[in-house]
């Protein structure tokens, strides 16, 4: 089956033209991202700076002259040599951190902004070195690193450009100088060194000697307890002796004792005292007499025994 169609060759263009017209449209239809800014020209003129969102950009009229960022940008210029007031010619990095504020003053204010950020830091430092000697730049980082971003910051103002912060990153003496500066840092560190093992040492000595004093104090401590114990213990001996004899008096009290057993008793003691090793012995009265005694039942025991036979 054949189909004829005869299409009018006015409605072939047409369509090709609405399709051109279309693929136009959606090629000039722009999105800025977030962060970011574009500047449009009209007819060679500045027209305007897109912001963040959705943009039409007139065909064959406008074009987008710049895309600029606006984060903060970080810049790392190499080593640049400076002179101090003392003749020593040093080699210095900078590192520059700052943000675009103004795009169209970043498109048409200056040629090649970042080449001249790096030449105006280079100059403003040299400036800045040039009126400090080797000790002081050495230990003044600080404050050159205001008074450069100082410097920059008013000289990039019309540029569009806010510097943030500028950060000498190296401070390169020449060699025979940082030579000088190792071996000073060497003997510093040997010093340090020495001194903490001098602070150890004597720690160590005091731990010691605590540790001597506080067994010294134990020793002592178990001396004085040993005493005490043994004291006691002498004392309760005494206590029990002296006990056990008011028991024994109160024992031959009660048992209300005669005359002839209380002397027995007592010849019983002299006996013993007698066994020692006193060389001289007083014999109580009351042993005299028990003597008699002892003869007069003698006596009477004999005579018994002969009558007996």
């Amino acid at each position: 089956m054949n189909f004829n169609l005869n299409i009018p060759i006015g409605f072939i263009a047409i369509g090709v033209l609405i399709i051109i017209v279309l693929i136009v449209i959606i090629r000039n239809i722009k999105i800025v991202p977030q962060a970011h800014a574009f500047v449009i020209e009209r007819l060679g003129a500045f027209h305007a700076t897109w912001d963040t969102g959705l943009h039409l950009k007139v065909p064959f009229i406008d074009r987008i002259s710049k895309k600029v960022s606006l984060k903060e940008q970080v810049v790392d210029f190499p080593p640049q040599p400076v002179i101090t007031r003392d003749n020593v010619t040093m080699q210095i990095d900078t590192v520059v951190y700052f943000e675009i504020t103004d795009p169209k003053l970043y498109t048409y204010g200056v040629e090649r902004p970042l080449s001249a950020i790096e030449n105006l830091t280079a100059t403003t430092l040299r400036n800045i070195i040039g009126d400090l000697e080797l000790d002081s730049t050495l230990t003044s980082r600080d404050t050159i690193n205001d008074k450069i971003r100082i410097i920059l910051d008013e000289a990039t103002d019309a540029w569009g450009i806010k510097v943030i912060r500028v950060e000498l990153k190296n401070i390169l003496p020449p060699r025979e100088i940082q030579d000088a500066m190792e071996k000073q840092m060497k003997a510093e560190r040997e010093r340090r060194a020495r001194i903490l093992d001098a602070e150890g040492e004597k720690r160590s000595q005091i731990l010691v000697a605590e540790g001597m004093k506080e067994s010294a104090i134990l020793k002592a401590d178990a001396v004085r307890e040993q005493k005490i114990r043994e004291a006691a213990g002498e004392a309760e001996a005494i206590l029990t002796v002296q006990k056990a004899n008011a028991d024994a008096i109160k024992m031959l009290n009660e048992a209300a004792p005669s005359d002839p057993v209380v002397a027995l008793k007592s010849l019983e003691a002299f006996a013993k005292a007698a066994n020692g090793k006193a060389t001289k012995i007083i014999i109580p009265s009351e042993i005299q007499n028990m003597a008699g005694y002892v003869s007069s039942l003698k006596a009477v025991w004999d005579d018994n025994s002969n009558k007996e036979e």
